[in-house]
């Protein structure tokens, strides 16, 4: 049996071009339109200088070419330069890759070859694909899920030489979601207000820049849920309904079904009193994480996050319109809170 070739990486594929590594052929394609776009676009501005460019760079649309055009431009040689750089953008309108199979079997090593498939992937089975992970570069670029946003937030603060707080970090997570390309829209827009003397993202940062109320938010909303905290969530939602923007029933049914799915997984832990212990079992990076799911198995019985997940689900279908002729978001959601909070 082959051996299984490990997974490709974002961070990989950036430094081996930024260290003049070229692959002849790079398939990029995924969900995420964030990641492809970054790497064509690099590979775009830097490979060939603005000169060299006009007669070795091309770039298409998938909707205006076909396959064997597009193998003809890659077997083109460079003028006055060390490459040739072609590159499809929006190639998930090519009818087929059928004709690129024979040319990514031998590629030309002078051409760089881009394939951006977006909102999706080619199937991996495709003799096209398989000869062009032998001869290149393979990459799926995948949403990022909703816990590892805080992190991919921080992370990219810290390369801009700034930091953030796990609240602030939670909040715009929360408020922007996986969207990776605003997501980097709201961050530069914070990089650009935060002073030189002082470069931290805090809670009163994110609610002046971003719009988040640091009080009343759906980071706040989780603390009062996984806390018992009957006062603040009711305050909480009563400003989500007269803020819709700020946060809603079809925005906070996904946030809670997860903390509670995690909650159910964690009373089964082998260890469940040690945040080290949870933390691995839960799959969390760090055993601060931890903390909201110590203190939802001492204010939740298994029993009692069972019946909330099927709550859950019960009142994710009302919203939907399932067994439900007139009862608003609003209600919906006051509904569920008395539910998990009585």
């Amino acid at each position: 049996m082959p051996e299984k070739r490990p997974s490709v990486t974002f961070d990989a594929i950036m430094k081996d071009l930024k260290e003049g590594h070229y692959a002849p052929i790079y398939i990029l394609m995924g969900d995420e339109s964030y990641y492809i776009d970054r790497i064509s676009d690099y590979i775009q501005e830097h490979v060939l200088t603005p000169d060299e460019q006009a007669f070795n760079q091309t770039v298409v649309f998938g909707a205006d070419v076909n396959a064997a055009g597009i193998a003809d431009m890659a077997m083109s040689y460079p003028m006055m330069a060390s490459h040739r750089v072609v590159i499809v953008k929006e190639a998930q309108a090519l009818r087929s890759f059928e004709r690129l199979e024979k040319y990514a079997e031998k590629p030309l090593a002078s051409t760089i070859l881009v394939i951006c498939y977006k909102n999706g992937s080619i199937n991996r089975r495709l003799k096209f694909v398989s000869a062009a992970e032998r001869a290149g570069v393979v990459f799926e670029s995948k949403k990022l899920k909703d816990y590892q946003l805080p992190t991919f937030i921080r992370d990219y603060l810290k390369k801009k030489n700034a930091s953030i707080d796990d609240k602030s970090a939670s909040m715009l997570a929360d408020h922007i979601g996986s969207d990776l390309n605003r997501m980097m829209s709201e961050l530069d827009k914070l990089l650009i207000s935060l002073p030189e003397e002082d470069r931290r993202v805090t809670p009163s940062v994110v609610e002046k820049n971003v719009g988040v109320s640091k009080d009343f938010n759906a980071f706040e909303f989780r603390n009062a849920i996984i806390n018992k905290d009957v006062f603040k969530a009711n305050q909480i939602i009563k400003y989500f309904n007269s803020n819709p923007k700020a946060g809603s029933l079809y925005s906070l049914l996904p946030f809670l079904f997860s903390f509670f799915q995690n909650l159910m997984v964690a009373f089964y832990a082998p260890n469940s009193s040690d945040p080290q212990s949870l933390a691995g079992y839960l799959d969390l990076r760090s055993t601060w994480g931890t903390k909201d799911y110590l203190a939802g198995m001492r204010n939740y019985s298994g029993r009692k996050t069972l019946q909330i997940l099927e709550k859950l689900r019960e009142i994710d279908a009302k919203s939907k319109g399932l067994d439900n002729p007139n009862t608003d978001a609003g209600d919906l959601m006051k509904e569920l809170i008395f539910f998990i909070l009585h």
